[in-house]
């Protein structure tokens, strides 16, 4: 937003700590986790490893639980157009700065027609044309992560490492929930096996990467 003075380093930091204070715990943490461009630049890579350059790029996009929209941006810069973003946070849907559609709203209950999208992105309802694809990029219990819940928890190391302390906070407030997950790994594997047909694939990092075609 446009200001009649320069930003101090000050001023951000202000601005940065009264915005953290405007957000429920959770929401602070994540974007304490990674700036903007690093969580750009991930995605970027992430897309490209799931096979994003070949898809059309004029494919109808939706990101569910696009947070403050730096996957959107990701999409934009590998060239996609019509990208859409759903999330249930105003607070972070404010500060998206793309140019792509942004709704407020529960992705269980989406605003849109059944098969009226082509790719559905979910990183961290499902509802598709025939020869649609969905994104799935979420936790997965690999020694990689069980390793980072370790060093996470250790209070030095949080005290010195911006990215662990707000993993190990957004850890501790969704806890019920990620834990849950975590710990049926093959009833979800079935689960998106019996409704898409992979078309890649991979567990690594901590990370289950997917991207399917519906049956």
């Amino acid at each position: 937003m446009p200001t009649s003075h320069a930003e101090t380093p000050e001023n951000e930091t202000n601005s940065h700590t009264q915005n953290a204070l405007s957000l429920d715990p959770w929401e602070a943490a994540y974007l304490r986790f990674e700036t903007p461009e690093e969580e750009i630049q991930k995605f970027i890579g992430r897309l490209n490893r799931l096979g994003a350059p070949q898809w059309p790029r004029d494919a109808e996009i939706v990101e569910l639980f696009c947070g403050r929209g730096n996957g959107l941006i990701a999409l934009q810069r590998l060239g996609f157009t019509r990208i859409e973003g759903v999330d249930l946070s105003p607070r972070l849907l404010a500060q998206f700065k793309g140019s792509a559609k942004c709704t407020v709203a529960d992705c269980r209950r989406l605003p849109f027609t059944d098969r009226s999208k082509d790719i559905l992105i979910v990183q961290g309802g499902l509802h598709h044309r025939k020869d649609g694809r969905v994104m799935f990029v979420e936790p997965w219990r690999t020694p990689f992560l069980t390793f980072v819940h370790l060093i996470s928890e250790i209070p030095p190391v949080r005290r010195i490492s911006r990215k662990m302390d707000a993993f190990a906070a957004m850890t501790e407030y969704e806890v019920r929930t990620y834990e849950q997950w975590l710990g049926q790994p093959e009833l979800i594997k079935r689960i998106a096996r019996a409704h898409f047909v992979p078309v890649h694939e991979y567990f690594g990092w901590g990370k289950w990467h997917f991207v399917g075609t519906p049956r």
